[in-house]
């Protein structure tokens, strides 16, 4: 059944939401500065300021998709707008870090009720596949907009007004949401769910919370013991949820979804390209500041025309999805996506900017023509009253893929950054100096010890930094150009002819849901 105009308008109504979530990701970058020196936050309370809202919103997508499932996701995505709203205004006029900390993990777990609601509601509201396609490209270019503009936005409002008006830009939308979503959106649950397994509840937050910690950890400070137990704690865990999941009569979560080849294969896609992207990004971001010398704000602008690309690719992946086979939509963009980090390989030292910036748009642009499709796929292979469980599925593997791709990656530009300092540091400085200066990828020791040294030796281990750097950046974007052609190659041989049919309502029940919301 082809949508109507209310469906449409209530996609309007579900896009606001979604770029406001992703842009309260990044809408403190640059506000951190100044709500650190008016709350006397400390280094370790400014880390959990910023990660404490991405760290609650991944541990609990899983808990909360399902949960709409049951009572239903237009009820949970107005418990959640609620709770965002006033969270937000907590956060605005904290007093303390602590009480922002709290705030800001507040706002993480009303917005893992939103994330899975929106891609839920979408895939009951367009039974389409090629405009649940198209509706699911608008949605991700939403959420690509909000982490273009968080950056901006935050700036914008710390050098006009003060840094918690950064938080107030919820407060209307969430009321917007609240005023329409009753009339515009549909009701919809799955009538056979079952009870609540509490238990289940607390060992998939056993599982994600721990494992998200440890690669976050571990991205920001290397290996060491506590993460790693950490994480292992975590896989544990998730090994005892997904065996008491098979004992259930109601699954908490219904990994039957797993065996069918075309989700786990999208999945599969989703994951890798999640922790190529957020490697990638990264060290870009760092090669513009530590290699060129660009300051965070000109190093956020330069990396804009990379989000405009992705916003654009996504909008256009659907109507390449319906002229052309979506295994091959799919295979051409990660291809498009390994050609533009095949350029981050060849970057200079001196004069990279146009490598970095080009690079960057055309893998975006690329890796962006299977996000909309494969989350359409996701979607389209589970059934309606499953669309909440396998939406928080995808959306848990995407934070997974950043976290994976953070640590991985991240550590992986460690190790070739060490063995390229300890061949290219020049005898003239001095081995505590150049100690000091191989400690951390980022090469902040290696300025702030060049620094403090007399004119040629600390040129000279500037230099090489640079160049270690530098070649770290190779090293990972040949990684993530390989691993971009394989995923090309998997996509087709799992997704090729296995285009999901049109989804029907699989019993009168949910018909008569449908029927009695409004629709």
């Amino acid at each position: 059944m082809k949508a109507g105009r209310r469906e449409w308008i209530g996609l309007a109504v579900l896009a606001l939401p979604t770029l406001l979530l992703s842009l309260d990701v990044s809408v403190l970058y640059l506000a951190l500065p100044q709500l650190s020196a008016e709350l006397g936050a400390d280094s370790t309370e400014q880390l959990w300021i910023l990660d404490i809202y991405s760290f609650l919103l991944a541990g609990f997508l899983v808990t909360m998709g399902t949960l709409g499932d049951r009572i239903g996701r237009r009820r949970l995505l107005l418990v959640g707008a609620f709770a965002f709203a006033v969270a937000s205004l907590v956060a605005a006029f904290s007093t303390s870090p602590e009480m922002l900390i709290v705030a800001r993990a507040a706002l993480g777990v009303a917005g893992a009720t939103l994330m899975p609601s929106t891609m839920a509601l979408i895939r009951n509201m367009f039974s389409d596949p090629k405009e649940m396609g198209t509706a699911i490209g608008i949605w991700f270019a939403c959420f690509m907009g909000g982490m273009t503009l968080g950056p901006l936005a935050g700036g914008l409002l710390v050098e006009n007004y003060w840094w918690g008006s950064a938080f107030l830009l919820g407060v209307p939308v969430m009321v917007l949401l609240l005023v329409t979503a009753p009339f515009l959106l549909p009701e919809y649950r799955d009538p056979n769910a079952g009870r609540l397994d509490l238990a289940s509840v607390g060992l998939s937050l056993g599982a994600i919370l721990p494992a998200i910690f440890g690669l976050k950890t571990i991205a920001r400070d290397g290996l060491s013991t506590a993460p790693v137990v950490v994480l292992l704690v975590g896989v544990v865990v998730g090994w005892l949820f997904a065996r008491r999941q098979r004992t259930l009569a109601d699954p908490f979560l219904d990994l039957s979804l797993f065996t069918n080849r075309t989700f786990s294969g999208a999945l599969s896609v989703m994951l890798f390209a999640g922790v190529v992207m957020a490697g990638v990004s990264l060290m870009s971001s760092l090669y513009l500041q530590v290699v060129d010398g660009r300051t965070p704000l000109q190093a956020g602008l330069l990396l804009i025309p990379q989000n405009i690309a992705m916003v654009v690719g996504s909008v256009i992946s659907p109507m390449l999805g319906r002229r052309f086979q979506s295994a091959y939509v799919i295979a051409v963009g990660l291809a498009l996506a390994g050609a533009g980090l095949l350029v981050h390989t060849v970057a200079p030292v001196d004069g990279g900017v146009p490598y970095i910036v080009g690079g960057l748009v055309v893998a975006a642009f690329g890796i962006a023509l299977p996000m909309g499709i494969t989350m359409n796929v996701i979607l389209g292979a589970a059934p309606p009253e499953k669309a909440g469980s396998a939406a928080s599925i995808s959306e848990t593997s995407g934070e997974f893929g950043i976290a994976m791709g953070i640590a991985t990656l991240g550590s992986l530009a460690t190790v070739i950054y060490r063995g390229r300092m300890d061949e290219t540091v020049p005898g003239t400085v001095p081995g505590d100096a150049a100690a000091t200066a191989n400690e951390s990828v980022t090469a902040a020791a290696a300025a702030a010890t060049a620094a403090t040294l007399p004119g040629e030796a600390g040129a000279a281990l500037l230099g090489a930094a640079r160049e270690a750097f530098t070649g770290a950046l190779h090293g990972v974007a040949w990684v993530g150009a390989g691993v971009f052609l394989a995923l090309a190659v998997v996509a087709v041989a799992l997704l090729r002819s296995r285009t999901p049919a049109a989804p029907e309502p699989s019993t009168a029940e949910e018909e008569r849901q449908l029927v009695s919301a409004g629709h």
